[in-house]
C-alpha cells in the first residue's frame, strides 16, 4: 500500500443469537430447515399480526455487551428501519438507533491497541435470497431471527487489525454462549466502512461500505482491495463517492451497488407495537454472575493458576467446547497438565466441530486416575480412550473386562526384574556397550511376564537400579 496514505476502518458485525425461537414470534430459530417452513404472519409482516419481544434475546444481548465491557442501558427502544428489498416482506426491519441496549465498551488487540465500540443493539434478521441460474428464490426462514449488531468506532487501520478484531469478538460471543457465529451459515457477517486520507491529514476521507463479508479471508482481501482502489483513484485526481459496494470473492474485486444511505434515509421511528424495554440493574448483575470466563481470562487462569505453558493455554481456548471439556476434567481431577496433554496429543487428532468430543470428562478423568495411580499402564489407558471414543462404554468397567487392572506391587515387580536379570547373564554383559538395547530387552521381558500389566516407567526405574549395582 502507498505509504503516503493511511486507512481508517469501522466495522458493523452482525451475529445471530442462539435462541430457540425468533425475536418477535414463536417460530423456530434453526438453520437448514426446508425453505419457508419456519415463518408465520408475525415475522412476515401480515396485516393484524403483532410482535411480542423474546426475553431471552434481550438477556443474550446484555451478556454480549458484558463480554465486551459495554455499559448496559436502563431502558431501550425498538424502532422501525424502513426500506424495500425482496427478502424483507414487511418493508421494514425492527432495530435500535437512539436507545440501544449496550453502549461503549471495546476490545484490546494483541498490539495493545484498544478498539472502541459505539454500541451493540438488538434487531431482527432479514430473509435470504437464493440465486439459481436465471431465477431468484426467497426463503423467509431467517426473517425475524434475533440479530445483534456490533458497531465499532473508526479505530482500525489495517486488514490485519480488522480480522483480529472480528476473531476476538467472535470468540467473546461464542464463549459467552450468546451466539454460535457460524460464518459459513451466515450466522455472523461483517460490513466494512473504509476511507483513506493523506498521512497527517486531520480530515477523514469519504467512506465506502462493503456489505455481508462472511469469512476472515474475505474481510482481509476486501479491505486490501478497497484501500488500494481508493488510493489509486485519489492519485488520479478522482473523487471517492460515498456508496455501498458488493465484494465479489471469486473475482477479488468490489463493485458499486448503490449510493450510500444515511440513517435519516431509513426514516427510523419508534415501533408503535413494542413498548419501551426497562432493564433493571438487578437483572444485569444476575446475568453478569452467569457470564462464563472469556477466552483471554481462561488463558490467564490456565497459565497463572494451573502452571500451563502459553502454547497449551492457546490451544485449549481455541474452541469453547475444548475449553469447557478441559475445565470439566480438571474439576473432577486436579491434574491440568495431564488433561492438557490428552487433549493436545489424542483429542485434537480426532475432534471436529461437527461431531464434537466423543468421550465424557468423567471417563477421561477415570482413565487419567487409573494411569496416575499405576493401576493401568499408559498404553492400556490409550487403548481404553480409543475404545470409548469409537464404541462408548465405561472406563473402569472396560479396564476390568480386558484384565488391564494391575494388582502387581512394587516389591513384586522388583522380584520379577531381579529374576529376569539373573536369567540373562549375556544381556547383562552387553549393558555397557548397548545400554538402550538391553534396557528395552528387559522392559519387554517384564511386560511379557506380567501380561502387559506392569507400569513401564516403574519397570524401567527398577531395571536401571539393578543394572547399575
Amino acid at each position: 500500500m502507498n505509504k503516503d496514505y493511511e486507512v481508517t476502518i469501522g466495522l458493523e458485525i452482525h451475529a445471530e443469537l442462539d435462541t430457540q425461537s425468533k425475536v418477535f414470534c414463536s417460530c423456530k430459530n434453526s438453520f437448514g430447515a426446508e425453505p419457508n417452513t419456519n415463518c408465520c404472519p408475525v415475522c412476515t409482516g401480515m396485516p393484524g399480526a403483532l410482535p411480542v419481544l423474546n426475553k431471552r434475546a434481550v438477556e443474550l444481548t446484555i451478556m454480549a455487551g458484558l463480554a465486551c465491557d459495554c455499559e448496559i442501558s436502563n431502558y431501550a427502544v425498538f424502532e422501525r428501519k424502513n426500506y424495500f428489498y425482496p427478502d424483507l416482506s414487511k418493508a421494514y426491519q425492527i432495530s435500535q438507533l437512539e436507545k440501544p441496549i449496550c453502549v461503549g465498551g471495546g476490545i484490546r488487540l494483541s498490539s495493545g491497541k484498544f478498539v472502541r465500540l459505539n454500541r451493540i443493539h438488538l434487531g431482527e434478521d432479514a430473509g435470504k435470497l437464493i440465486h439459481e441460474f436465471d431465477q431468484t428464490h426467497i426463503d423467509y426462514n431467517r426473517g425475524g431471527v434475533p440479530l445483534i449488531e456490533t458497531v465499532t468506532e473508526p479505530d482500525l487501520s489495517s486488514a490485519e487489525e480488522a480480522v483480529e478484531f472480528v476473531n476476538k469478538l467472535r470468540d467473546n460471543f461464542i464463549f459467552a454462549g450468546v451466539a454460535k457465529c457460524r460464518m459459513q451459515e451466515g450466522g455472523m457477517r461483517c460490513d466494512v466502512n473504509l476511507s483513506v486520507r493523506k498521512k497527517g491529514s486531520p480530515l477523514l476521507g469519504t467512506r465506502t461500505e462493503m456489505k455481508n463479508l462472511n469469512s476472515f479471508k474475505a474481510i482481509q482481501r476486501a479491505i486490501e482491495y478497497e484501500a488500494k482502489r481508493q488510493i489509486e483513484a485519489l492519485e488520479r485526481g478522482e473523487k471517492i463517492v460515498q456508496e455501498t459496494r458488493k465484494w465479489d470473492d471469486e473475482k477479488g474485486v468490489s463493485l458499486s451497488m448503490r449510493s450510500k444511505e444515511d440513517s435519516n434515509d431509513y426514516r427510523y421511528f419508534p415501533d408503535p407495537d413494542l413498548l419501551t424495554v426497562k432493564i433493571p440493574e438487578l437483572t444485569v448483575q444476575e446475568l453478569k454472575k452467569k457470564l462464563p470466563l472469556s477466552p483471554e481470562k481462561r488463558r490467564e487462569l490456565y497459565i497463572e493458576s494451573y502452571g500451563l505453558p502459553q502454547y497449551d493455554a492457546n490451544l485449549l481456548t481455541s474452541s469453547k467446547e475444548i475449553s469447557d471439556f478441559f475445565d470439566a476434567c480438571v474439576a473432577l481431577l486436579k491434574e491440568p497438565k495431564e488433561f492438557s496433554n490428552w487433549i493436545m496429543t489424542e483429542i485434537m487428532k480426532l475432534y471436529t466441530e461437527e461431531v464434537g468430543i466423543l468421550i465424557s470428562a468423567q471417563n477421561l478423568a477415570k482413565i487419567a486416575e487409573l494411569i496416575l495411580t499405576k493401576k493401568i499402564t499408559r498404553q492400556n489407558g490409550k487403548q481404553l480412550f480409543y475404545e470409548i471414543w469409537n464404541e462408548g462404554g465405561d472406563a473402569l468397567e472396560l479396564a476390568e473386562k480386558y484384565g488391564m487392572l494391575s494388582s502387581i506391587t512394587e516389591s513384586e515387580l522388583e522380584g520379577i526384574v531381579k529374576k529376569l536379570i539373573a536369567e540373562n547373564a549375556k544381556a547383562l554383559e552387553d549393558y555397557k556397550s548397548a545400554p538402550d538395547k538391553v534396557i528395552k530387552f528387559f522392559i519387554g521381558g517384564v511386560m511379557k511376564e506380567t501380561k502387559g500389566k506392569a507400569d513401564a516407567q516403574l519397570a524401567r526405574e527398577l531395571i536401571l537400579r539393578e543394572l547399575e549395582r
